[in-house]
C-alpha cells in the first residue's frame, strides 16, 4: 500500500487546503508563459481568457481584473523589483522565477490597484500555497507584509536614486523602464525631463482599441455606431473603441471589413498613399507585409486608384495572416511569400513602396509591456544589416519618380535616422520628401523631413516615417 503523502504540520490547527482564485491563477499562468517561452502576454491571454470564460464561474469583471494584473505586473516589473529586492534578504536573482511571479503579483496589487492591503495579501498568499506550497508561500507572506508597510511613493522615495544624482537610472525606477531604454528614448525625443516623463508615463498606460474602416468595404461612420466608439484623432479611417471593448464582436471586423490597427500604423500607409508621384500609380509594393494590417489598408487605397498591390512576406505563417487581412479586397493584389532582401520582382518595378521593417519594437512598448524587459541593446547590431537591406532593395525596386515608405515601430535613432542616412549615402539617385504636410493637422511633427510619432503626444505608437523619392 503506498504511502500517502504528509500534510504539512501546524500549531494545532486543522489542515485547511488553500482556495483556488482561478482569476490569479490565470495571471500566473500568462506570467509564467511570458517568462518561460518568451510569449507575449497579448497572445497568451486571450486564448487562456477564452477557455476561462466557458466556465460560468468567470465573468467580464474577472477577465478585466485578470487582464489588468497581466499587463499592469509586466508594465512595472521593474520598479516592483527594486522594491521586492529591498525586502528580501538575497540577490532578486536567486529567487526562483516563480516564487518572483507571484511576489509581483501581491506587489502590483498592493501598489498599483485600489484592491484593499488584507485582501491582496491573503489572495496572493493563497495563490503562493496553490502554485508554489506551502513552504514557500510562507516567504511569499513575509515579503508582502513588508511591501504593505508603504505605499508607491513611498517605496519610489526609498529605492530610486535621487534624480539629481543619476537623471537616467531615477526615471528607469520611477517609470519601470530599463535604464538604456530611457536613454535611447530620451535621445531621440530630445528636451529637458518634462517630455521624457510624459513620454514613458504615457508608455504604462493602457492604450485604447482602435479600429481601422478599410476604405470601400467599411467607413469610420458605420463603425461609430458602436457602444463607445469615437472618431480617431488624425487617420480619417480610425474609430477608437474609448472604454475597450470586443472588437470580435463587431460585424465589420469578424468580416473584415475592418481591423484593428493603431492609428500611427494608418498614418503610415496614408503618408505614403497621397505622396506626390512623378509618373503613372499603377503598381504598389509591401515588402514587409506581416500580420497584414497596413497591407490591408494599402490594398484598399490602391484598389480607389485602379492600382494593384504585391504583398511579401518572408514568414510563410505570417504570409498566411497577410492574405486573411486581404481577403475580399476590392481592387487587384497579390500575396508572396519571398525575401525583401533577395526580391521576387525585378528592379523598378514599383510606384509606391512601403518597406516596415523588423525592429526592436521599442514604438509599441504599450501593448507589448514585456518587451522593454526581453530587449537589449545588442538586439539594435542584429537588426541593423536586415534594415538596411531591405530598405535598399526598396529603393532598387521602385521605378525613377516613384516614392519609398521606411516605417518602424521604433524611435530609436540607431533604427531610425541611421539606417535613412547610411543608405541614402550609398544611393545617391534619392532623396528625402518631406513627409509632415502629408499628415494634415497632426500637431508636433518635428522639423522634418521625416516624421516621429510619440504616444504622449499623438496618442499612437511611436512610429517613425521617411519619404525617399527615386530621382535618377
Amino acid at each position: 500500500m503506498s504511502e500517502q503523502p504528509r500534510r504539512p504540520r501546524t500549531s494545532g490547527k486543522p489542515y485547511r487546503r488553500p482556495k483556488k482564485d482561478p482569476v490569479r491563477i490565470l495571471a500566473f499562468e500568462a506570467l509564467r508563459a511570458v517568462d518561460e517561452r518568451d510569449a507575449y502576454a497579448n497572445l497568451v491571454l486571450p486564448p487562456l481568457l477564452r477557455k476561462a470564460r466557458e466556465k460560468d464561474d468567470f465573468d467580464a469583471r474577472d477577465a478585466a481584473l485578470a487582464t489588468e494584473l497581466v499587463y499592469g505586473t509586466l508594465r512595472w516589473q521593474g520598479t516592483y523589483d527594486a522594491v521586492i529586492a529591498s525586502c528580501v534578504d538575497r540577490r532578486l536573482g536567486d529567487v526562483d522565477p516563480p516564487v518572483l511571479d507571484v511576489l509581483s503579483l501581491g506587489a502590483h496589487q498592493l501598489l498599483g490597484t485600489r484592491i484593499p492591503t488584507h485582501a491582496a495579501v491573503s489572495a496572493t498568499v493563497e495563490l503562493a500555497r496553490v502554485v508554489l506550497g506551502d513552504g514557500r508561500a510562507k516567504f511569499v507572506n513575509a515579503v508582502l507584509r513588508k511591501i504593505a508597510q508603504d505605499d508607491l511613493d513611498g517605496w519610489l522615495a526609498r529605492v530610486a536614486p535621487p534624480y539629481d544624482e543619476d537623471p537616467e537610472d531615477h526615471l528607469a525606477v520611477v517609470h519601470s523602464h530599463p535604464r538604456w531604454v530611457v536613454s535611447a528614448l530620451w535621445d531621440s525625443l530630445g528636451g529637458g525631463r518634462a517630455g521624457i516623463e510624459e513620454l514613458l508615463r504615457a508608455d504604462n498606460e493602457r492604450p485604447e482599441v482602435t479600429l481601422v474602416a478599410r476604405p470601400g468595404r467599411a467607413t469610420a461612420e458605420e463603425l461609430l455606431d458602436e457602444d463607445a466608439a469615437v472618431p480617431g484623432r488624425w487617420s480619417p479611417y480610425a474609430v477608437r473603441l474609448a472604454e475597450g471593448g470586443e472588437p470580435g464582436a463587431i460585424a465589420a471586423v469578424r468580416d473584415g471589413r475592418a481591423g484593428v490597427q493603431d492609428e500611427g500604423s494608418q498614418l503610415v500607409a496614408t503618408a505614403l498613399a497621397n505622396a506626390p508621384l512623378d509618373g503613372p500609380d499603377r503598381r504598389w509594393l509591401d515588402g514587409c507585409a506581416g500580420p497584414g494590417g497596413k497591407a490591408a489598408l494599402l490594398g484598399a487605397l490602391a484598389a480607389e486608384r485602379g492600382a494593384m498591390l504585391l504583398a511579401s512576406e518572408k514568414q510563410p505563417h505570417r504570409a498566411g495572416l497577410v492574405a486573411g487581412a486581404l481577403a475580399g479586397n476590392p481592387g487587384p493584389y497579390q500575396v508572396i511569400t519571398a525575401d525583401g532582401t533577395r526580391p521576387a520582382w525585378r528592379p523598378g518595378s514599383f510606384d509606391r513602396v512601403l518597406v516596415d521593417v523588423p525592429c526592436t519594437g521599442l514604438g509599441a512598448l504599450r501593448r507589448r509591456p514585456e518587451a522593454r524587459w526581453r530587449r537589449r541593446p545588442d538586439d539594435l547590431e542584429g537588426f541593423a544589416p536586415l534594415q538596411r537591406g531591405l530598405l535598399r532593395t526598396a529603393l532598387e525596386s521602385v521605378r525613377v519618380g516613384g516614392v519609398v515608405g521606411y516605417a518602424t515601430c521604433s524611435p530609436h535613432l540607431a533604427e531610425t535616422r541611421a539606417v535613412v542616412a547610411d543608405v541614402l549615402k550609398q544611393l545617391p539617385d534619392a532623396d528625402l520628401v518631406d513627409a509632415r504636410p502629408l499628415l494634415p493637422g497632426v500637431p508636433d511633427l518635428g522639423d522634418g523631413p521625416d516624421i516621429q510619432l510619440w504616444p504622449h503626444l499623438h496618442g499612437t505608437d511611436a512610429m517613425y516615417l521617411a519619404l525617399i523619392r527615386r530621382t535618377g
